[in-house]
């Protein structure tokens, strides 16, 4: 794992010290792009959806992470890098997955650049492992623990947060209001159009989040079994369900335990779970094995962290990915 960091880091650098030159000179400020709009770089599709919704087409904005992609395993381009330096909002996730930013934007020349990070924009919840689930193993540049010296950290050890903020439909909320306020900043001309976008569309997202609440009150059980990683910690907490997966939601594991699987199979008997979750963008093994063995069905809950190619070329939103998942929960909890 450290030397897959240093051969990455390592590029990352190679690659910045080539668009040095290109970039050296160049003046940056707002509204610079060549359609004379407002230009809104993002990494991944939540922030990305958020902005677009605000912006409308007073804004050229941009996904860095392609539809379809595996988020944790991105890496920019020379054609990234320079997006990220040229724009007005930078909006990205915050957390370690994107500590290859940290060298881009050192070496951007603008000091105009307006930089959103989602997880700066709520209160962050620390990652953790659930009972029954596969011990973790990050994609993220960190050491692996063994399971003896789980309980024995050192005390200068950084905590680490869970990233995936945007799932709690009332992050998104603060999310959003931050997008909206560094617009206004940014191209006051077109304020009153921002301001207005963002009323209807938070009033939408409350709306959300009210249907969410409804449906977990309405509900016989409060407990959800994920066979995949498991990034909605927010979104549990939010509404105050349990749960089980087979993995942490930023786990680079794709194979889990034997023991793994029989603690999802044993929980969903025990807890006569009418449903096995999984994530999109997921092969879905280990769910359609749970599932087999206890005689559930599968059905896929959005955490919106990338959308399909399909989805994207079909008009799929944030708003209609999690308001699908209303009735899988509806239906998970019941």
């Amino acid at each position: 794992m450290k030397t897959n960091a240093l051969i990455k880091s390592m590029s990352l650098l190679l690659i910045m010290a080539m668009l040095s030159v290109m970039l050296s000179g160049c003046a940056v400020t707002a509204k610079k792009a060549d359609s004379g709009k407002i230009s809104i770089v993002a990494t991944i599709f939540p922030q990305y959806d958020f902005a677009r919704r605000i912006a409308g087409d007073r804004a050229d904005v941009t996904m860095l992470l392609k539809p379809g992609m595996e988020a944790h395993s991105y890496e920019p381009s020379p054609k990234d890098i320079i997006g990220i330096s040229k724009c007005d909002l930078f909006l990205n996730v915050g957390g370690e997955s994107e500590s290859w930013l940290d060298s881009v934007l050192e070496s951007a020349d603008n000091p105009d650049m307006r930089i959103i990070s989602a997880m700066d924009c709520v209160e962050t919840i620390e990652e953790e492992t659930s009972e029954g689930m596969q011990s973790r193993e990050h994609h993220h540049e960190h050491e692996e623990e063994n399971e003896s010296d789980s309980d024995h950290h050192d005390e200068d050890e950084e905590e680490e947060y869970d990233e995936h903020v945007w799932t709690s439909p009332m992050n998104a909320i603060a999310i959003v209001n931050a997008i909206n306020a560094a617009l206004c900043e940014l191209d006051p001309d077109n304020a009153e159009f921002y301001c207005a976008n963002t009323n209807e569309y938070v009033a939408e997202l409350t709306e959300l989040d009210n249907a969410f609440r409804e449906t977990v009150a309405a509900s016989e059980r409060h407990l959800l079994v994920f066979g995949d990683r498991f990034p909605l910690l927010y979104f549990v907490r939010e509404y105050g369900l349990d749960y089980y997966a087979a993995f942490p939601g930023c786990a680079a594991e794709t194979e889990p335990s034997a023991a793994t699987v029989a603690f999802l199979i044993k929980t969903v008997r025990h807890e006569k779970v009418p449903v096995i979750l999984y994530i999109e963008l997921s092969n879905h093994k280990v769910a359609d094995a749970v599932a087999e063995s206890t005689g559930t069905r599968t059905a896929q809950f959005n955490t919106c962290h990338n959308i399909s190619a399909k989805d994207f070329a079909a008009g799929e939103s944030y708003l209609s990915l999690m308001r699908a998942n209303v009735d899988i929960l509806r239906e998970a909890l019941n």
